[in-house]
């Protein structure tokens, strides 16, 4: 069963747990040279509607750590996109993982 969207507003910040497919806890890959080599969760889309700036919040690292993150939504992939240290694909910003009805 699929998780609710939770949208927060708090100023000109609004910020959902569900995007292109993921829902706050999805397993991600990040597009950087050291972040290909560690595990990254999905914790929220962020849009400044403002400026319509917006990044993804991640959450993870290394072995036993738990550090937030934000990045660009280019560089968020599904974690089904790393085959042998290499993303393969495109990123969920250009191809969303929506589900088949």
């Amino acid at each position: 069963m699929k998780k609710r969207a939770v949208v927060t507003r708090q100023g000109h910040l609004v910020r959902s747990t569900t995007w292109a497919g993921l829902t706050s806890g999805d397993a991600v890959a990040v597009n950087g040279v050291r972040e290909l080599r560690q595990s990254w969760v999905f914790v929220a889309h962020v849009l400044n509607s403002r400026t319509t700036e917006e990044w993804i919040e991640v959450r993870g690292g290394r072995r036993g750590e738990a550090k937030g993150r934000s990045f660009s939504p280019a560089m968020i992939f599904p974690v089904s996109a790393l085959k042998g240290g290499r993303l393969v694909g495109n990123s969920l910003d250009v191809a969303p993982q929506l589900p088949l009805f």
